[in-house]
């Protein structure tokens, strides 16, 4: 494996995860305005203390390559499931985009799903050691 391949993994995970650690933070500063959107949208506000364990423990396990596959899967799902509830409304040029953009994540994460954590994960040295 180059060096290349071997450092891709890891970068890779960071710049995936970093976006759902940083929004779920987010989530907690602005508490009170993140469950009043929710709401809006139709989605209980009741469910984001969920939203943001999901979002920074997984997106922490992916960043350190533990049980990546299964957080991957879910952030995954997450992604997907955001993009139909909030960016939807494709006459909306920047709704359009995030909703692009939750779609374009997903299948990165997939790939995860599909490919392991790689090169510098905790997922790797258990199997190493096995």
């Amino acid at each position: 494996m180059t060096k290349v391949h071997e450092l891709s993994a890891p970068a890779g995970r960071f710049l995936l995860a970093m976006v759902f650690i940083m929004s779920g933070l987010n989530k907690i500063g602005a508490y009170a305005a993140t469950q009043g959107y929710m709401e809006a949208m139709g989605v209980s506000g009741m469910l984001l203390p969920a939203v943001i364990a999901l979002e920074v423990i997984a997106g922490i396990a992916i960043v350190i390559g533990w049980q990546a596959r299964m957080a991957a899967f879910a952030l995954a799902g997450f992604s997907v499931l955001s993009a139909i509830l909030f960016h939807a409304d494709f006459s909306d040029q920047t709704q359009m985009i995030m909703f692009m953009k939750n779609i374009t994540i997903a299948g990165g994460l997939l790939m995860i799903v599909a490919q392991g954590a790689g090169a510098y994960a905790i997922d790797s040295r258990k199997t190493a050691e096995a």
